[in-house]
């Protein structure tokens, strides 16, 4: 082989090397991103959850303002919104969110028996941002599932499990639903 041969091996090999090295920091920081997508937006699930958990002791002392009898049930939310606010984790969050989804649900269903607290203009506004952060609370939800269901895909797919591995990567948990969350809850007093 002459000059000229070792010469185009030499640029071939480089070039390829080249490749090699941008294809490693592409994949490389893809990978991260999609790990701080997934952080982020869990960080927006817990952001709508304290919101709604702020809402509950306005809720909770005008409730109480029209002499509600039913003590338990207010303890129930405020024990319920503790735990929310202590929760680590997904699994722990679903477990305090569905509590305090279901205390919540019991006291509303006592306020429909008293006609002033329903017409009151403060109790019906508290409804109106429960409402909306119960809509925000979802798509928080649906927006960190499909950050978690994009970057458990990148990091088991070629050539990404590779790298993830090495990482110390690994698979993240998708919030779902309850067992029996489909059933309409029942409320008993």
């Amino acid at each position: 082989m002459n000059n000229k041969g070792f010469i185009s091996v030499g640029i071939v090999l480089i070039v390829l090397i080249l490749i090699g090295i941008f294809g490693f920091f592409s994949l490389y920081n893809g990978l991260k991103e999609a790990e701080i997508r997934v952080d982020a937006s869990y960080g927006q699930v817990e952001n709508q959850m304290q919101r709604r958990s702020d809402l509950i002791p306005n809720l909770v002392n005008t409730v109480k303002g029209y002499d509600v009898h039913e003590k338990s049930i207010i303890e129930e939310v405020v024990n319920a919104r503790a735990k929310l606010a202590g929760a680590q984790g997904v699994e722990q969050m679903d477990a305090a969110n569905a509590e305090l989804t279901g205390a919540l649900g019991r006291l509303f269903a006592i306020a429909e028996g008293y006609p002033d607290l329903k017409a009151n203009t403060q109790y019906l506004e508290l409804m109106r941002e429960l409402s909306g952060s119960e809509n925000r609370i979802a798509v928080a939800r649906r927006d960190y599932n499909e950050a978690v269901r994009a970057y458990n895909v990148r990091i088991s797919t070629f050539p990404g499990m590779f790298l993830a591995g090495s990482m110390g990567m690994t698979q993240k948990p998708q919030f779902k639903a309850k067992e029996g969350a489909d059933a309409v809850p029942e409320v008993k007093f």
